[in-house]
């Protein structure tokens, strides 16, 4: 499957200008998925500068670029720092995360991603990792469930609907989204059912790949390895992960809380270059979907 197919990236030029990037840099693309970022970067660059590209993604790594000025790196960009240290690098000029799903991840029916197909409930980003939807749904108490459909999904009868996964899987564990659906059908506002869906596949998929956890440890690594003045270019798809970013890139904390000096000024890592969220433009929306609820993040290093 070529890059192209793989996935179409959102907002590409303002992800390009956010970076600022100069021809000698050293770069990171945390999410390299089907490359389109990572190749317009290259483009930037010089002879003399370099780009990572991360991904945990099996698939990805075979659309890994033949390019002598980029390094594919599989790996969880949780482990940002670690990785870089292996390949001798300390300090970047700019790091790039798209954190949203791929369209190749959502349209393979046997990753378990989409509503719109039967298959396996699997979800892992990763694999070979341990945790699938399906042990999500078949092992967790129902506590644990409402909490996931509650704060992950933001579904409004997540108690309700985390009652009914306990009641049916007594009876016959899930194995298929098919069979997870036929719930989730008793369960839908009538004529919401699509939106049902996503906010529940949602919830799932965050928990899966601990994707909160993950961006948690990924913001705090980038203050570490960012150089004076570098940039830090996020793009988010909800509404949770966007309030950790802009917490973390408005107030250098995670939760919103802010911290002052003697002199009463806000002591933050990082500085927003843009005031607000960037949104993709009508035109932009009506070729590609995906870009409707992308919020794009650009920071620079104090």
């Amino acid at each position: 499957m070529s890059a192209a197919e793989y996935h179409i990236p959102v907002m590409l030029s303002q992800c390009i200008d956010g970076l600022a990037i100069r021809p000698d840099g050293v770069y990171v693309d945390l999410t390299f998925g089907g490359g389109g970022h990572s190749k317009e970067i290259l483009k930037h660059l010089g002879p003399e500068g370099h780009l990572y590209g991360f991904d945990q993604d099996e698939d990805a790594a075979a659309n890994a670029l033949e390019h002598p000025n980029f390094t594919f790196v599989q790996a969880n960009f949780r482990d940002l720092k670690r990785y870089l240290r292996l390949y001798g690098v300390n300090k970047v000029h700019g790091i790039l995360a798209d954190l949203g799903i791929s369209s190749h991840q959502i349209d393979e029916p046997t990753r378990g991603f989409s509503t719109r197909f039967d298959g396996d409930l699997d979800m892992r980003m990763n694999q070979l990792a341990g945790l699938s939807a399906k042990k999500v749904l078949n092992t967790y108490e129902e506590s644990a469930l409402h909490k996931i459909f509650g704060i992950y999904g933001e579904v409004k009868n997540a108690k309700t609907l985390a009652q009914a996964v306990v009641s049916d899987r007594a009876v016959r564990e899930f194995e298929t989204i098919e069979q997870f659906k036929q719930l989730l059908q008793k369960m839908a506002p009538r004529g919401r059912e699509f939106k049902y869906f996503a906010q529940v596949f949602q919830a799932l998929r965050i928990e899966v790949n601990d994707e909160m956890g993950a961006l948690e440890e990924m913001l705090h690594q980038t203050v570490e390895v960012l150089k004076p003045g570098g940039r830090l270019v996020v793009m988010s798809y909800h509404s949770l992960e966007d309030r950790m970013v802009k917490n973390f890139i408005n107030k250098g904390k995670l939760q919103g809380e802010v911290e002052k000096d003697f002199y009463g000024n806000l002591i933050r890592p990082l500085e927003p270059v843009s005031r607000k969220a960037i949104q993709a433009n009508p035109e932009e929306v009506a070729l590609n979907n995906r870009a409707r609820s992308a919020k794009l993040r650009i920071a620079k290093k104090v």
